[in-house]
């Protein structure tokens, strides 16, 4: 079972560029534990400004966000410290330590979760099925492993679509049979 957590939308176009309309899966509470506990699909990479918005949701579910870390070859800017509801979220980084694509979020009290980040410009079909897979309780693919996968599905697709529109379209061609006497 999936949680996707995400405020309703006035209309389509307006969810498309929203900033108040989150984008997050989680794996079902009290699953087995797996590489990472969810996907989360942030609207573009300026983390002081995506980060209050996913710590609002996340708070009450997994108590108090403190601590983030990220890996910086996705974000172009991280910011130390993000003011979130009533409360300030310490960020890290690591770069060999921690996969690229992959979001650790600490809280003192109840533990560490690690997210799949989708990046922003994914297609919707793509990011549909990196959420899923990250959500996943009983998943045992890395951040990157699983982003592979879907660019490689990805490719697959374009391939096909490509040699469909390169295959040389016969027409059908219909013709009467004449009819043989049926015997020896």
């Amino acid at each position: 079972m999936i949680a996707t957590v995400s405020h309703p939308p006035t209309t389509e176009a307006d969810d498309r560029f929203s900033s108040s309309s989150l984008r997050l899966s989680l794996a079902p509470a009290g699953s087995a534990p797996a590489l990472l506990d969810g996907a989360w699909w942030p609207r573009s990479r300026d983390l002081a400004a995506e980060l209050p918005s996913l710590t609002a949701v996340l708070d009450p579910l997994w108590g108090r966000i403190t601590r983030v870390t990220v890996n910086p070859t996705q974000w172009p800017v991280i910011p130390r410290k993000v003011p979130v509801a009533g409360h300030v979220v310490n960020v890290g980084w690591f770069l060999s330590e921690q996969d690229p694509h992959e979001l650790l979020l600490l809280s003192y009290h109840v533990g560490r979760w690690n997210l799949l980040v989708v990046p922003p410009q994914t297609t919707d079909d793509s990011a549909a099925w990196l959420m899923a897979a990250a959500s996943d309780p009983r998943g045992m693919s890395t951040a990157s492993r699983l982003m592979d996968a879907s660019r490689l599905m990805e490719e697959m697709a374009r391939l096909r679509t490509v040699n469909e529109a390169a295959r040389p379209r016969t027409p059908a061609m219909t013709a009467a049979m004449p009819q043989q006497p049926m015997g020896r």
